[in-house]
């Protein structure tokens, strides 16, 4: 069955649709997104790139004041208002609720790790006393501030590359990034240190994507499905349902992180108090992603969550 609206769009010389990925113009989105469209034409569907501006992209507040939200609501409208049949995005800045509207994957995860970039190939541990460090994550700024009080923390805001131009400017001593986006576009190797999960927990759903169409695109469903990991949507599910029912947002001082061995799925989740006081972490393991996130929320819960959040 074709939707009215598959009507406008292009096909190719064999008669396939070509589908058009929504991706923001920003390096790292247009490197995700890419990878997103090539694994779609791998799989025999055509597919190419439509850059969408967000106002995000046009403002040079944090990102924790306008909210990730303009970054994925303008994407998803793109999809919506037809100019694009899928959206990527990184997982970890949708909102929890679902959006019925949409069908959803998740494909293979990059790492999901937190990454230092020091002046000098300094470790956290080799910073001088006061030394200034980027980010504007709340749960990184409560998590450094736990390893070390005296860190003197900055905000942080702009691509991978001015972010990381802090340092070598001399302007910032470090800066603390996703090690998956460093990875994607090539500057993996620009880390000075890469944090075990256990010392460092990552965001929920950090280094994955979530590829998306309109729930009534068959031919866009078809072709998505087709990207689909069954292990990293599990991790993915299980590490997203402790911030759903903790009920925070995706810049809440919030980690959560799932391996899985099998079918048995191992999930920490924590929350933080901002100025790294103290911490609350949990863990239980099972094979239900949803209910194994509320188990450990429940157990955050019942161990004073609320006072952190």
């Amino acid at each position: 069955m074709t939707n009215a609206n598959e009507t406008t769009v292009e096909k190719d010389n064999a008669g396939k649709r070509t589908l058009r990925v929504a991706t923001r113009g920003s390096k790292l989105a247009q490197t995700q997104a890419g990878h997103m469209r090539d694994a779609l034409i791998r799989a025999g569907y055509p597919a190419e790139l439509t850059i969408v501006t967000t106002a995000g992209d046009l403002s040079q507040a944090p990102v924790e004041r306008i909210g990730v939200g303009v970054f994925t609501t303008a994407i998803r409208q793109a999809v919506f208002d037809n100019e694009a049949d899928v959206a990527v995005h990184s997982f970890k800045d949708l909102p929890t609720a679902d959006e019925p509207r949409t069908h959803l994957v998740i494909p293979a995860r990059e790492d999901r790790r937190e990454a230092l970039i020091a002046r000098d190939g300094m470790t956290l541990a080799d910073l001088p006393e006061g030394a200034k460090v980027g980010t504007s994550a709340p749960r990184r700024i409560a998590q450094l501030k736990a390893m070390r009080r005296d860190l003197d923390i900055r905000p942080l805001r702009g691509n991978i590359d001015s972010r990381m131009g802090r340092v070598t400017s001399g302007e910032l001593d470090a800066v603390v990034l996703a090690f998956a986006g460093l990875t994607r576009v090539g500057l993996g190797g620009n880390a000075t240190q890469v944090f075990d999960p256990a010392e460092f927990m990552p965001a929920p759903a950090q280094g994955a994507l979530a590829v998306e169409c309109r729930a009534d695109d068959e031919y866009a469903r078809a072709a998505v499905d087709k990207l689909v990991s069954a292990q990293d949507t599990k991790c993915a599910m299980a590490e997203r349902t402790v911030l759903a029912e903790l009920e925070a947002g995706c810049t809440a001082p919030v980690a959560s992180s799932a391996t899985i061995d099998g079918e048995l799925i191992t999930l920490r989740g924590g929350v933080f108090a901002l100025d790294g006081s103290a911490q609350l972490v949990e863990e239980a393991t099972g094979t239900d992603p949803v209910e194994l996130g509320r188990e450990v929320a429940k157990k955050l819960f019942d161990g004073g969550a609320a006072r952190f959040l």
